[in-house]
C-alpha cells in the first residue's frame, strides 16, 4: 500500500491528521544504539506546529517509544514511535466535507478508494510526516556512529533567496532555518504579506550530507540519487528534486560540469557527491522545490462530490508556507535513505569478506 520505505532499514508510518495518533515503526535497526524519548523529541520539536511563523495548531508532539528500546538502547527488534494528537479541531472542515479542495489530494483519494477522511486531509495531511521525522531521528543515531551528518536549510521562500551560505550553522537557530539573517528577515516580511492577502507561497530547501563514504548506492535502478529523489518526492508538498548542479547542468558543458580529479581529490562538486548512482565520498547536495500550501482563504472554483460546480474558501489553522517545518522532514528522508544504504553496503562488505576467507565455499 506504499506505507513502508526502505530495504534493510525499513520504516512504516501510520495515522491521520485528526485521528488518535500518528507515528512510525522502524524495523531493521541494529541493536545497542543509544536512543531515548528526549533524543527523538529534539527532532520533532523542530517540525511541530504552534511556533512563530507556523500553523497555530497547538501540538506538543510528545513521542512515546513503545517498543524496541530497553534501558536506553535499541534491541534490534521493531521500534514503535507514537505521537498522540492532542489539539484536534475538525469543525472547520465540516462545512466543506463534500467539496474537493484545489491543490489537495481530496479528488484523487476519492477516485482511488471511493471514500476519504475529510478531517484535515486524513492520511494525505502533512501531519503524516511526524512519523518520518521520528524515524529519521533513529536513522540519525545510526549515521552518527558512521561519522555521517545531515543538515538542511531554507534556500528560498516566496522568491526571496538566501545569498550568504558561508555560515550554514546559523540556520539551526533561525526561525525559518535560513543561514542568511538579512534574507530571513525579508522572508518573514514576505510571509506576512502573503498571509494578509489570504494566500500562500512555496520555496526551496537544500540538504547536505557530510561524511558519507564512497561506495553507497546500487547501480541501475537503486542508484543513491534515484533513491533520494524518490524519498524526497514522497513528501506531499515536494514537486521537484535536483542533485548537485541539477537543472543548471543542462545549460552547462561537459568541460565545465565534470568534476575533475587530482591527487588531492575532486576539484569541484557539480555531481552533488554521487557518480553513477554511487556516493563519491564528497558532500551530498540535494535541493527540493516545495509548492505553496493549497489551503488558502482566497475563494476558488471547485466541484462537489456529485460533480456540481462550487466555490470554496479554506479557513482554519494552516501554514502560509510549508517551510520551515518541512526542513526537518527533508533531513529525515535523506537520513532514512543513507541509513538503509549504509546497512546494504555493510552487508555487501560482509559477503565479500566471507568469500575471501572461505575461498568462495558455502554450505549451499
Amino acid at each position: 500500500m506504499g506505507n513502508t520505505f526502505g530495504r534493510l532499514f525499513r520504516v512504516t508510518t501510520f495515522g491521520e491528521s485528526h485521528g488518535a495518533a500518528v507515528g512510525a515503526v522502524v524495523d531493521g535497526c541494529p541493536p545497542n544504539l543509544e536512543i531515548s524519548d528526549d533524543y527523538v523529541q529534539l527532532e520533532l520539536d523542530r517540525r511541530r506546529p504552534g511556533r512563530k511563523l507556523t500553523s497555530p495548531r497547538k501540538e506538543a508532539d510528545a513521542v512515546w517509544i513503545a517498543s524496541g528500546v530497553f534501558e536506553g538502547r535499541t534491541t534490534g527488534t521493531p521500534i514503535a514511535l507514537i505521537v498522540h494528537n492532542r489539539d484536534v479541531d475538525s469543525s472547520k472542515y465540516e462545512s466543506i466535507k463534500d467539496l474537493f479542495r484545489p491543490g489537495h489530494a481530496d479528488f484523487t483519494f476519492q477516485a482511488k478508494y471511493g471514500l476519504r477522511d475529510w478531517r484535515g486531509g486524513g492520511r494525505s495531511s502533512a501531519r503524516e510526516t511526524v512519523g518520518r521525522v521520528a524515524a529519521g531521528a533513529v536513522a540519525k543515531r545510526l549515521l552518527e556512529g558512521a561519522g555521517i551528518s545531515v543538515n538542511g536549510f531554507t534556500l528560498e521562500i516566496g522568491g526571496v533567496r538566501a545569498e550568504r551560505l558561508d555560515a550554514l550553522e546559523n540556520a539551526a537557530g533561525d526561525a525559518l532555518f535560513c543561514p542568511d539573517a538579512a534574507a530571513s528577515s525579508r522572508m518573514a516580511e514576505r510571509l506576512g504579506e502573503v498571509k494578509r492577502a489570504g494566500d500562500s507561497v512555496g520555496g526551496i530547501v537544500e540538504v547536505r550530507a557530510a561524511g558519507v563514504p564512497a561506495g553507497l548506492g546500487e547501480p541501475v535502478f537503486d542508484k543513491l540519487d534515484a533513491e533520494l529523489a524518490r524519498a524526497l518526492m514522497s513528501i506531499g508538498a515536494v514537486k521537484g528534486v535536483e542533485i548537485g548542479s541539477g537543472f543548471a547542468a543542462a545549460r552547462s558543458t561537459g568541460s565545465s560540469n565534470n568534476d575533475q580529479i587530482g591527487p588531492e581529490g575532486f576539484r569541484s562538486n557539480h555531481a552533488g557527491g554521487i557518480l553513477g548512482g554511487i556516493s563519491s565520498g564528497q558532500e551530498i547536495i540535494v535541493r527540493v522545490a516545495v509548492k505553496p500550501i493549497p489551503s488558502i482563504a482566497l475563494e476558488q472554483d471547485t466541484i462537489d462530490s456529485s460533480g456540481r460546480p462550487a466555490k470554496i474558501s479554506v479557513t482554519g489553522r494552516h501554514d502560509v508556507c510549508a517551510i520551515p517545518r518541512i526542513v526537518p522532514v527533508c533531513e529525515a528522508m535523506v537520513r532514512l535513505v543513507l541509513a538503509d544504504h549504509l546497512l546494504r553496503q555493510r552487508a555487501i562488505s560482509e559477503r565479500i569478506f566471507e568469500r575471501i576467507f572461505t575461498g568462495g565455499r558455502s554450505d549451499g
